[in-house]
């Protein structure tokens, strides 16, 4: 096998997801998943048939959504699924490249690494905006820009008036992908309404955080309808199974999305509840966040994460030193969390 595999594969660490890392407890705030667990009916008819490629009742239910044409919209597999659509349609194995910024998302590195693309990183500024001076100076060979806001694990929004500069910086010469998979906490800061103006932006969505859907594997990408044409030509002949298409138009239906409306509104809250309590609790640093998450600074945030861990409460470590994220659970997840955290430092 050694010897048959890829040499990008053969060197390639595998992004390590919440259900990768495991772990053992009762409370699971690791993986910015939604508390809430949510039925929906199926009759799992038609399974002998193939499904449609981009099922128009569910393409039409989330482009309503999102304020947008279904010509605008593509389901995938995901998010993720969309980042590397992108990456295979745009970039040339061993000649383009991609950019992205961390401490952001890891999969925009590594879907470019298992297809030979080139990785430029210009990381965040010391208040994690972006360093426009410095992406200018690495745009050469760049068709792909990954930018995550709230950016994922500093849960803190980037600046609008960079996103629009960064648009202007890359016309005609890359495209902006505007990373939105927690933009459902905090929709007043998407940058749908820019489809219009600038064709090189693309933006993922997902089902997973606020439609308390990760099970489902359901994402969107948002774009002119030149760049949708293109995705169309890379993706799977039948990237939607039909149960899929079924649960996710369900959740974007009237009743779905007051569920959801109400649903997000409690988990603000809890967010809310546990930054109040986290920072109240000397030698903390509790960072503003604006997803379903938050980054804490602890004295050592490697002993109080496997502190937590040993006693079931699971939370995610960090790429940034002392930093734990920590998924805003329901409230009880989000009491005995911070229970265990006031008891660590007493």
């Amino acid at each position: 096998m050694e010897k048959l595999v890829r040499k990008q594969i053969q060197t390639l660490t595998p992004y390590m997801s919440a259900r990768r890392i495991g772990g053992s407890g009762d409370v699971w705030l690791n993986a910015n998943e939604s508390p809430f667990n949510n039925e929906y009916k199926t009759d799992f008819a038609r399974l002998n048939r193939y499904s449609e490629c981009q099922p128009n009742e569910l393409i039409s239910a989330y482009a309503a959504y999102a304020g947008v044409r279904p010509e605008q919209t593509i389901t995938t597999r995901g998010a993720d699924e969309g980042i590397e659509l992108l990456i295979r349609a745009f970039c040339e194995p061993r000649e383009d490249a991609i950019l992205y910024c961390p401490p952001t998302y890891g999969m925009y590195s590594i879907s470019a690494e298992t297809m030979g693309v080139e990785q430029k990183v210009v990381p965040l500024t010391s208040d994690w905006q972006l360093d426009l001076t410095k992406i200018e100076a690495n745009l050469d060979k760049v068709k792909l820009i990954f930018i995550c806001s709230p950016n994922n694990p500093t849960g803190n929004l980037v600046k609008r008036e960079d996103i629009v500069a960064l648009l202007e910086m890359t016309k005609e010469r890359a495209i902006v992908v505007m990373d939105e998979a927690y933009i459902d906490f905090c929709p007043e800061a998407s940058t749908v309404d820019l489809l219009s103006q600038y064709a090189n932006l693309a933006i993922l969505r997902t089902l997973s955080k606020a439609f308390a859907l990760a099970g489902l594997r359901c994402g969107f990408t948002l774009a002119n309808q030149d760049l949708i044409k293109i995705l169309l030509k890379v993706i799977a002949p039948y990237p939607v199974p039909v149960p899929v298409s079924e649960i996710a138009t369900q959740a974007l239906s009237e009743a779905g999305l007051a569920r959801t409306k109400f649903q997000v509104l409690d988990l603000n809250a809890n967010r809310a509840y546990l930054q109040v309590g986290l920072s109240m609790i000397s030698g903390l640093e509790v960072f503003e966040g604006w997803g379903n998450y938050l980054l804490v600074k602890f004295p050592d945030g490697t002993a109080l994460f496997k502190a937590a861990w040993d006693t079931g409460v699971i939370l995610r470590n960090s790429p940034i030193e002392n930093c734990v994220r920590i998924s805003v659970g329901n409230r009880d997840e989000c009491e005995k969390t911070l229970g265990f955290i006031r008891n660590y430092y007493s």
